[in-house]
């Protein structure tokens, strides 16, 4: 542990000595690197209805059998200005509030990607990201990144590395896909905007803190991270005992050509350290098992994840998911799900004549260890999904949505529909059918 603890400490002094020394690079033009303040905003409200469900039976953390609505909303200021050479400080203040169907609960791979943003109904303010970023050119050759949201630079080298310092989400960098990964603007699903099995380090709105390096270049990028965990599993502080609960996460990605069109593919690893309870020990303690009984520092979680997107013609692209984790102790941070497969199609509307609209089909399927199977059975409950009892089958989703703008590239609204079978893993219960209107604002 001591030895893990002092190659921790090294990296990080290592990078911020690469901080300073890569600094001072070659001048480039004013005219390519000179930035003003850049300021964007988003407000995004998800409404949400559910069907009436079969339930012979449920527990604490089931979705209600009863036909039910609930709304959340999220607005975000996002504020970058530039500090030193190719450096910029990132501080973006949120506004959350409401909730999700059931409490967001008892469907692992959740309905509504915002819910999680909210934590609690009352409408709160919070820091969603405060971090520092410093590039470190590796060539003269700049390509142009654009004025999004959360860029303070219109262009970057196209061989670099990254280092960033802070508050920040792992799904900002980690995980990343072209037509599947943001619930403000693609699919809702939990299991559908992330790999579901990457129980990625965040506390319940999402957010961590801590560092992350990454090399880029024309076709190949490389990317690890060391973040801080919650305190309690889906909790909203996070543990600073960095030497007890802390997790490291890598991805490389690869970018070529088929048929000389994009394709990307990521690979992604991870490993938490927590206070985490386990399965076993729960079933095999307890006459009614409370996983929360054996929580214990020193457990692990560690995990797999595949993620690739192919562009066709006229715009429309293809992407799949695939990801597992071990499953032996207890899901800590993002959702229950220790296998999860997922694919789906997204298509803009060039051929209606609607080239800002966006069309999106997708699927997925998602499963858990036999110790998470054996726990629930007995009557355990997840801090998600526990019906009393299990009568196990493999999770099944699938999303369609309709993004329309409705006014330049400013305001868009959503219809939404899925379906969900054997929600939270067990046969017994379901189907749901669920509909949502999402209105998305950006600037």
């Amino acid at each position: 542990m001591k030895l893990l603890n002092h190659f921790t400490t090294g990296i990080l002094f290592i990078l911020l000595g690469m901080t300073m020394v890569f600094a001072q690079e070659p001048n480039i033009p004013d005219s390519v690197q000179n930035i003003n303040t850049n300021f964007h905003f988003q407000l995004t409200s998800v409404s949400q209805i559910k069907s009436g469900i079969h339930a012979p039976y449920s527990g604490a953390h089931s979705l209600n059998p009863n036909a039910e609505r609930a709304s959340t909303l999220t607005a975000t200021i996002f504020w970058s200005e530039k500090l030193w050479k190719h450096a910029a400080i990132y501080v973006n203040p949120e506004v959350a509030g409401g909730g999700g169907i059931s409490q967001a609960q008892g469907i692992a791979g959740f309905s509504n990607g915002e819910a999680f943003r909210v934590g609690q109904p009352a409408p709160a303010f919070y820091l969603a990201r405060f971090f520092i970023q410093q590039t470190i050119s590796l060539s003269e050759k700049r390509i142009s990144i654009g004025e999004n949201a959360n860029e303070a630079y219109k262009t970057k080298p196209e061989k670099y590395i990254d280092l960033i310092f802070g508050k920040f989400s792992n799904a900002d960098y980690f995980d990343k896909n072209s037509f599947s990964h943001d619930p403000r603007t693609q699919f809702l699903n939990w299991s559908l905007m992330s790999n579901g099995a990457w129980d990625y380090a965040a506390n319940v709105r999402g957010y961590t803190v801590g560092g992350i390096i990454e090399y880029g270049s024309e076709n190949f990028y490389w990317r690890t991270g060391l973040t801080l965990l919650p305190l309690q599993a889906n909790g909203n502080d996070l543990n600073f005992k960095i030497s007890k609960a802390r997790a490291w996460v890598t991805e490389i990605e690869k970018r070529f050509l088929i048929n000389k069109r994009k394709t990307i593919i990521r690979l992604l690893a991870y490993h938490n350290t927590a206070n985490m309870g386990n399965y076993n020990q729960a079933v095999l303690q307890w006459e009614s098992p409370d996983i929360t009984q054996t929580r214990a520092y020193g457990r692990t979680k560690y995990g797999f994840g595949i993620n690739a997107e192919q562009d066709l013609n006229n715009g429309i692209g293809i992407f799949a998911r695939s990801s597992w984790n071990d499953g032996k102790n207890e899901s800590w941070a993002f959702t229950e799900i220790d296998r999860s497969v997922s694919a789906g199609i997204q298509c803009e509307g060039y051929r209606w004549k609607r080239p800002k609209d966006t069309f999106g089909v997708g699927a997925v399927l998602n499963g858990i260890s036999k110790e998470h199977q054996t726990y629930l059975a007995a009557g355990g409950l997840g801090f998600i999904i526990g019906d009393g009892r299990l009568n196990y089958k493999n999770e099944f989703a699938t999303e369609i949505y309709y993004k329309a703008n409705l006014f330049s590239d400013t305001f868009f609204l959503s219809p939404n529909i899925q379906y969900v079978n054997n929600p939270g893993y067990n046969k017994d219960r379901g189907p749901a059918f669920l509909g949502a209107i999402r209105v998305h604002i950006q600037f």
